[in-house]
């Protein structure tokens, strides 16, 4: 048997910028992509603490050092400058490996995205 599990989780990161006019995505600084376990077009889950909004979307790359988190396209209605919002991706691994398995979870400093 499959199973889908979580695999890496930005957590408590605040919203920098939110861009109606891009193209869908989410851009986020290179430094926390990597941290997190994560990569460029991977597919995210974005749950907004503060409205409860939970979307998908895909990551693109940030500006190094940066602390962006920006929301882009239709996203960008989910969200505004400030909130709080948790992206998660995901993997599907075998039921013995999951029940195993430890998820990457990075952990953020409030207002400025930096790793704690």
């Amino acid at each position: 048997m499959w199973v889908e599990t979580l695999k890496s989780k930005i957590h408590r990161a605040t919203v920098t910028d939110a861009d109606l006019n891009y193209e869908g995505s989410i851009t986020i600084d290179e430094d926390l992509i990597e941290a997190a376990n994560m990569f460029v077009h991977e597919k995210v889950a974005v749950v907004n603490n503060n409205n409860g909004e939970r979307f998908e979307t895909y990551i693109i790359r940030g500006e190094r050092g940066s602390g962006i988190i920006c929301l882009n396209g239709a996203a960008a209605r989910k969200v505004q400058k400030g909130d709080i919002i948790i992206i998660m991706s995901y993997a599907v691994m075998p039921l013995e490996e999951a029940k195993v398995f430890q998820p990457t979870v990075v952990n953020l400093e409030e207002k400025t995205n930096r790793i704690r």
